[in-house]
């Protein structure tokens, strides 16, 4: 796990966004979060898991936790399931209880079960006793490549779609959501 944002203010202030990230796009998606954190005024920290020993006590500290990884065959990704399930003793002892939750997801198509990997996550959360924050965009029906807000329609969390081969690893419109 690498730190790519070091917050101004202590660890106890600071947003976590722990996340795993394959070809880029939930990275992509997790610094525009980060993004829009830091211009509503609430320091970012990114958490990328893999390499780095999870940096437990830089979690337990932060205020909330925003968690991301791609949806894979109609799931969270492998490595992002592993860091759930080394959760266990935090689990025990219930120290996340009443922390804000959000999370994120990005497939290669505009549904690929995407919900069913944000519903893991949420459920993650309230095993924990965390309070889930969903997303309140609505924006209007979107077309693919459109560019608009919350263009999957998903209010429990973020979706993302990857975007067309050659462009930037996210849409226009999935950076827009994920900074709002």
């Amino acid at each position: 796990m690498k730190s790519a944002q070091q917050p101004e203010a202590a660890t106890a202030n600071i947003i976590a966004v722990v996340f795993w990230s394959r070809d880029g796009h939930t990275r992509a998606l997790a610094e525009e979060i980060a993004r829009g954190c830091a211009e509503a005024g609430h320091p970012a920290m990114l958490f990328e898991l893999g390499g780095a020993p999870v940096p437990w006590e830089d979690l337990a500290q932060a205020r909330a936790l925003i968690f991301g990884a791609p949806t894979f065959m109609g799931s969270l990704a492998a490595p992002f399931k592993a860091f759930m399930d080394e959760t266990a003793a935090i689990w025990e002892s219930q120290s996340w209880q009443n922390k804000l939750a959000a999370g994120f997801t990005v497939g290669i198509n505009r549904s690929g079960d995407k919900l069913a990997a944000l519903q893991q996550l949420a459920i993650f959360a309230a095993q924990h006793g965390m309070i889930w924050i969903g997303q309140a965009l609505t924006g209007r029906p979107a077309m693919p490549g459109a560019g608009d807000v919350n263009a999957d329609g998903s209010w429990l969390g973020l979706m993302a779609s990857d975007a067309t081969e050659g462009e930037a690893p996210i849409t226009a419109g999935d950076a827009r959501t994920a900074r709002a």
